[in-house]
């Protein structure tokens, strides 16, 4: 039997009107980043809840991006500010949890910013088949 490569699943929060554009943008550019990136749109990232992520990671999704609006977020001008705070309380929650906080990124992505995107795609992945699955570090009770 063949070995089986560990492909890690990535949850993608993007922001409708700034980073949502530039994901798209990579697929009409035909810019190749793992197909197992799964993407939800959300208005604004800094509506992301820490149990959103929290969520994601104990059923199986071996990472989570944040791709951030930065300063031009057209609902909040504290976007990035309120975002990090939600990244950090998700954090705390991970290391209570036994999972790595490594696991969830954060990064500005502009809406023409294809190419940004899909390098931090390609980065988190290799950095996640370096950690190895997710069930790893998942506290069975």
């Amino acid at each position: 039997m063949a070995d089986v490569q560990f492909v890690p699943k990535i949850l993608v929060f993007s922001s409708e009107r700034i980073s949502d554009p530039a994901i798209d943008l990579a697929g009409l550019l035909k810019k190749h980043y793992p197909p197992s990136v799964y993407n939800i749109t959300v208005p604004c990232t800094s509506s992301i809840k820490p149990r959103w992520i929290l969520h994601a990671l104990k059923r199986g999704i071996d990472g989570v991006f944040i791709a951030s609006d930065g300063t031009d977020c057209a609902y909040r001008s504290d976007c990035s500010d309120i975002t990090s705070v939600t990244i950090k309380s998700a954090q705390e929650a991970m290391k209570i949890e036994g999972i790595n906080v490594a696991r969830i990124k954060m990064a500005a992505i502009c809406s023409v910013c294809a190419d940004p995107f899909v390098s931090h795609m390609k980065a988190f992945m290799n950095s996640l088949t370096e950690m190895g699955s997710i069930q790893n570090e998942l506290r069975t009770e």
